[in-house]
């Protein structure tokens, strides 16, 4: 039987062929299909395009109606029928014969059949009771073949109430000995569970058995089954946790199949379906928490950074981690991981790092402050995705203390947006921040009118609405509410004397109630002239007939005397016999109340004193002897709205109306208690896909800060008194010795820097300490991925460097992290010192004056260690030399030189002291990079007041846009105890770019020859005449390219990475943007020199 079963599943391929001929596995050139796809195709036009559709309909009914027309046809119809349904074209007199043809034909024929009926039909359609006892039989079959289509379709399609009939049969395919049956019985189990719970309670105990089968497959099914119920009832099934970790530790060790890895990744996706079942149980869990430590530990060091799929893993252990009960441990590596995201130089990867981090900030909001700098670029990212996650992050981050800045950044990018979804979703949090945390009345009422004028009438309606309930239900003090109803009225009645003509409909219409009911408040302010300007609404030819009904009831409520009602008589008469009812309606009572002055001096006008609260029957209770006599006449039940929709949805088997917009979650549930607002305003906040929902947490979602210490202020960030060097937050100047940075942080005078990175800009400092104030920097984890002992700004350990220092080092003077490098502008473009007195390589000589000249600001370090250079690299371009670290007798101190053929890094060991150092050992060491020594000689000792040069040749080993070196070094001072000094340098991968000289002719072969490559826009220098020229001219001056040819609006160019790794580069001018194309041999190399380009031009 097994032979036979083997057979079948071999013959599959063939037998779903959609030709006429067995065994083909391609569409058929000649058949009907074939050619209405190709007609279709050819056509120009959506009229032309109907016009074939609806004669290839008519065709189709004529043949499927006649008695003549074989099974093997009516299959053929019905895959014709399948295309015109899913191109929009509704063939329901073919549905009846989809399900005949699942009940009559043979393997193939019922196949077609069965994906026609999951087509065509819905849960609730009433042809699908047909199928049942098709199902029912074939569910008995022992037929493989039969068995497995129908568990497809019941796991597709099904009725509810038919569950009981097939539930026994399906149950007991899970005993099955064919694994693919007893998966496909789980799915459909899990179909029955989302559909109707109570059916299925009595076998929870054989959801434990799919979870244990011996076939991966089967398991990994029921894990479906298990994370819905799980974050229904996550108490109810901690007693599995053993089973999922034991799951995952099986999975991470490789011990499943080959056939469910994914580009040599475990099982990616039951990892993640695992992690995120973890995360539910482990939440406020510790004892559960301890058991997933171990395995989490063990999927992170897995999981490394190289592929999409593996990002997805680190991503969900990320979120699992700060989900269950903390470890600091994990929390390290896992803040390691999002700071690894953060910085990436691809666009992906710092999505997903802002994603994480967004998620992150829930439990620890102050984890932002280590990546402030690079969260204040994506604001002006040019990726609009970037840019609308940034906004979420700093959503999630807001308090009282940033509420205006942070509300100030959205709405600038809602001014520029025009994309619908972000603009209803961004609306939707302003409004929420500004109801939460709105610092003042004046403030609010400006921001909600900033939000109605930009929102416009894409926004929910429960913005308004909720705006005009909270003026209307006002707030404890009764001044307050005065203040606020009053700067309302004042605000609307100056935009309605300016230009209303370019406020949006639901604007005008919160305007024209407010004037309604408050505008009485302000005595000076006449009735009759807001209602001349209620009138100037009425007479735009753009407001629409709900504007119109909103100023007509704003107009009965101000219609009191004089001249107010006179015009209330003229607006009265001009819309009495209005063909729109409810205009014609209002326009009557207008009349009515202006006409009567007995009914105006009986009703209650809102200027009048003891308004007592209204009592509303929302049940509208009146009117159920009316109900009771229409349903006994046979009338319809009422059906609510959203009840109507569904079953208008459901109308149609394919829906192909566009998707809806995904309105933010209502956060009427959050507890509106303990405001800092003097609104009680409920918004909806639009959380972002995998980031919990801060709408059901059932309390306030305000950020709990009380105690944080205070690190920011009104002048940035506040330096910590204790220790001393902790004040030297700022990145070193590479001009600078360390004796002169000290010198310079204690006095706190600035020094100038020939080049000023984009962190120490004040605009970006100043808006770090706006946006970032109220959190703290004392943070126990450091996104880049260790514990620091005090809090530094902008600072990255070196990968060699342990959480503490050993006890015979002293203070290390850091270099600039990578988010530092991410900013500084101009790195490679520094004007190299030409040297008049070289020394020899490895070679020392008297700095006596050197180490004097320490003293002088004025004189830059880098002119004093220049000069040591060995005299065949003096010639050469070398960067800027920068401090590495300091011990009690040397100074470290580097730089790279460029030569055609490689990279030299310089080591400059200066001795300050007045005696000798034995013993001196440098090692350097790198992930990216492979270190060997270039010098004839190594350095053993430095003479008192001298400076010793070590050379290393760099060449890359994994492409990276920075690339780092970690290095210690250790030397004995006469017989004290030996002292070591861990440091570490970071290069730019352009500093081993250089030119490739090719032809057009081998440009073209090498462009073929490589597979690795990235497409992206960037940014087009529109100086001049020739902006392609000039773009290109700029890359390779700043990047060292070779520019191939310019041909017309094209161009090409190539480059090497040392020692020969050629990267190819196509350039053309697109929609006013340089669309490039790379390609190289390496596979992260195009990535990197693209995001180096889209910094020279931006930087430009």
């Amino acid at each position: 039987m097994s032979d036979v079963v083997e057979k079948t599943l071999t013959a599959l391929p063939s037998l779903l062929s959609l030709d006429s001929q067995p065994g083909s596995t391609k569409l058929s050139s000649t058949s009907k299909l074939g050619s209405l796809i190709r007609g279709i195709t050819e056509l120009t036009s959506k009229h032309e395009e109907e016009k074939l559709i609806q004669r290839e309909l008519v065709s189709i009914k004529e043949q499927v109606s006649s008695p003549n027309t074989s099974m093997r046809q009516m299959k053929d119809l019905m895959v014709r029928a399948i295309y015109c349904e899913m191109l929009g074209y509704e063939a329901s007199f073919s549905y009846i014969h989809a399900i005949k043809l699942a009940q009559q034909g043979t393997a193939l024929e019922k196949r077609v059949g069965y994906l026609a009926v999951s087509l065509f039909l819905n849960e609730s359609h009433e042809l699908l009771l047909l199928l049942v006892n098709t199902v029912l039989k074939d569910l008995q079959s022992t037929n493989l073949i039969e068995v497995c289509m129908a568990l497809t379709v019941v796991s597709q399609i099904f009725p509810k109430d038919m569950i009981p009939a097939i539930l026994p049969l399906v149950e007991e395919k899970l005993n099955h000995p064919k694994e693919i049956i007893r998966r496909k019985a789980v799915l459909a189990l899990y179909k029955f569970y989302l559909i109707a719970p109570n059916q299925v309670q009595h076998i929870h105990s054989k959801f434990r058995l799919a979870l244990c089968d011996r076939d991966p497959g089967v398991m990994t099914a029921s894990l479906h089954i298990y994370l819905q119920m799980i974050q229904e009832n996550p108490e109810g099934y901690k007693d599995l946790t053993t089973s999922f970790v034991t799951i995952l530790k099986q999975v991470v060790g490789g011990k499943l199949p080959m056939d469910f890895n994914y580009r040599s990744v475990p099982a990616p996706w039951l990892q993640i379906q695992l992690l995120r079942i973890l995360s539910l149980l482990g939440k406020n869990d510790q004892s559960t928490s301890e058991i997933m430590y171990e395995v989490l530990d063990e999927s992170l060091q897995r999981a490394e950074m190289n592929h999409n799929i593996t990002y997805a893993i680190l991503y969900e252990c990320v979120k699992c981690i700060y989900t269950i009960h903390p470890k600091s441990e994990l929390l390290e590596k896992a803040a390691k991981c999002i700071g690894n995201f953060v910085l990436s130089p691809k666009m992906n990867l710092k999505y997903l790092g802002l994603k994480a981090l967004t998620y992150v900030v829930q439990q620890d909001p102050k984890l932002a402050l280590q990546h402030q700098m690079t969260i204040i670029e994506c604001l002006d990212h040019y990726d609009l995705l970037i840019k609308r996650e940034t906004l979420e992050l700093l959503f999630r981050i807001t308090n009282a203390q940033n509420v205006t800045v942070i509300v100030e950044k959205m709405l600038e990018f809602l001014s520029t947006s025009k994309d619908d979804y972000t603009t209803t979703d961004l609306v939707g949090k302003v409004a929420e921040l500004a109801e939460k945390y709105a610092p003042d009345n004046e403030w609010f009422i400006e921001t909600m009118n900033t939000v109605f004028s930009v929102g416009g009438d894409t926004m929910q309606p429960d913005i308004p609405n909720n705006f005009l309930k909270l003026l209307c239900e006002g707030f404890d003090s009764v001044e307050e509410d005065r203040k606020l109803r009053l700067f309302a009225v004042d605000s609307y009645v100056s935009l309605l004397q300016g230009k209303p003509g370019n406020l949006p409909q639901r604007f005008l219409q919160v305007i024209s109630w407010v004037l309604g009911e408050y505008s009485h408040l302000r005595e000076e302010l006449d009735p009759a002239t807001v209602m001349r300007l209620l009138v100037k609404l009425l007479e735009r030819k753009q407001t629409s007939s709900e504007t119109k009904s909103y100023v007509l009831m704003a107009m009965t409520k101000l219609c009191r005397s004089g001249e107010g009602v006179s015009i209330a008589q003229e607006v009265s008469e001009s819309y009495s016999s209005s063909m729109d009812t409810v205009l014609r309606q209002r326009a009557h009572e207008l009349q009515h109340l202006s006409h009567n002055l007995e009914l105006r001096t009986r009703v209650l006008l809102p200027g009048e004193a003891g308004l007592e609260p209204l009592e509303v029957d929302s049940s509208l209770s009146f009117l159920d002897g009316f109900v009771s006599e229409a349903l006994a006449a046979g009338a319809a039940p009422y059906k609510p709205p959203h009840q109507r929709q569904e079953e208008l949805a459901q109308a149609k088997a394919l829906s192909l109306e566009p998707y809806s917009l995904a309105l933010p979650i209502s956060m009427s549930s959050c507890s509106i208690t303990d405001r800092q607002s003097p609104t009680l305003l409920s918004m909806s906040s639009g959380l972002s896909g995998d980031s919990t929902d801060l709408s059901h947490k059932g309390g306030s979602t305000t950020l709990k800060l009380d105690g944080v210490k205070r690190v920011w202020g009104k002048e940035g960030y506040l330096a910590q008194r204790e220790p001393i060097e902790e004040a030297q937050i700022e990145v070193p100047s590479p001009l600078r010795s360390p004796i002169q940075q000290t010198e310079t942080g204690n006095s706190h005078s600035p020094s100038p820097a020939p080049t000023q990175s984009p962190e120490h800009e004040p605009e970006k400092q100043q808006l770090a300490s706006s946006l970032f104030v109220g959190l703290s920097s004392q943070s126990s984890v450091c996104l880049m991925g260790k514990s620091e002992p005090m809090p530094q700004r902008f600072r990255k350990k070196a990968k060699g460097q342990s959480s503490t220092s050993a006890p015979t080092s002293n203070s290390l003077i850091s270099l600039p992290s990578t988010v530092d490098h991410l900013l500084c502008t101009n790195l490679l473009e520094k004007t190299p010192e030409l040297s008049e007195v070289h020394a020899a390589a490895n070679g020392t000589c008297d700095v006596e004056a050197a180490l004097v000249s320490h003293e002088d600001s004025n004189t830059p370090q880098d002119l004093c260690l220049s000069s040591h250079l060995p005299a065949e690299l003096s010639e050469l371009f070398h960067s800027e030399i920068s401090p590495l670290c300091s011990t009690q007798s040397l100074h470290l101190s580097a730089c790279y030189v460029q030569k055609e053929d490689s990279l030299i890094l310089v080591i400059f060991i200066t001795n300050s002291s007045d005696f000798a150092v034995h013993d001196v050992h440098v090692d350097l060491d790198s992930e990216q990079l492979e270190v060997s020594c270039a010098s004839d000689s190594p350095v053993k000792e430095v003479r008192g007041c001298c400076v010793a040069v070590c050379q290393y040749s760099l060449t890359v080993k994994r492409p990276s846009a920075h690339v780092t070196v970690a290095g210690m070094v250790s030397h004995q001072l006469h017989i004290e105890t030996p002292q070591t000094a861990q440091f570490s340098y970071e290069l730019p991968l352009t500093s081993f770019v250089r030119p490739l000289k090719v032809s057009t002719e081998e440009y073209g072969r090498m462009w073929l020859d490589f597979t690795h490559d990235t497409k992206q826009n960037l940014t087009l220098i529109n100086d001049g005449e020739e902006p392609l020229t000039d773009t290109l001219t700029v890359l390779k001056k700043k990047l060292q390219l070779h520019i191939v040819e310019i041909i017309g609006m094209e161009g090409i160019v190539a480059c090497r990475l040392l020692p020969d790794q050629p990267c190819l580069m196509h350039c053309r001018l697109h929609a006013g943007s340089l669309a490039v194309w790379m390609r190289s041999s390496l596979p992260d190399l195009p990535d990197c020199l693209m995001y180096h380009c889209q910094r020279s031009l931006t930087e430009h």
